[in-house]
């Protein structure tokens, strides 16, 4: 993988790590922490879907490697959900 393929697999991950946060409501850190979540989004997303026998819905494949958006954004949102429940933070209605 190019070093220019890498940078565009972190920005693509980023973005589905925020759009994963954004549906949770839980959002911690900045750009790098999204890209984190995404990954770990593209991880979780990607387990659940062949464990349920689902296929990759919406694919991109950079430099030869594929990454499963959607599962990326499905994951991210389980796995910011999961984060917020255990952090134990809670907002304060004014």
């Amino acid at each position: 993988m190019t070093v220019t393929g890498f940078i565009i697999l972190v920005i693509i991950a980023a973005i589905c790590g925020s759009l994963g946060q954004a549906i949770a409501g839980f959002s911690r850190g900045g750009c790098l922490v999204a890209a984190v979540v995404g990954f770990i989004g593209a991880l979780l997303g990607m387990w659940l879907g062949k464990q349920m026998g689902l296929p990759e819905v919406f694919p991109i494949t950079i430099d030869g490697e594929t990454f499963p958006v959607l599962w990326s954004i499905i994951g991210s949102a389980l796995f910011s959900a999961i984060l917020g429940l255990l952090s134990g933070r809670r907002r304060r209605s004014v």
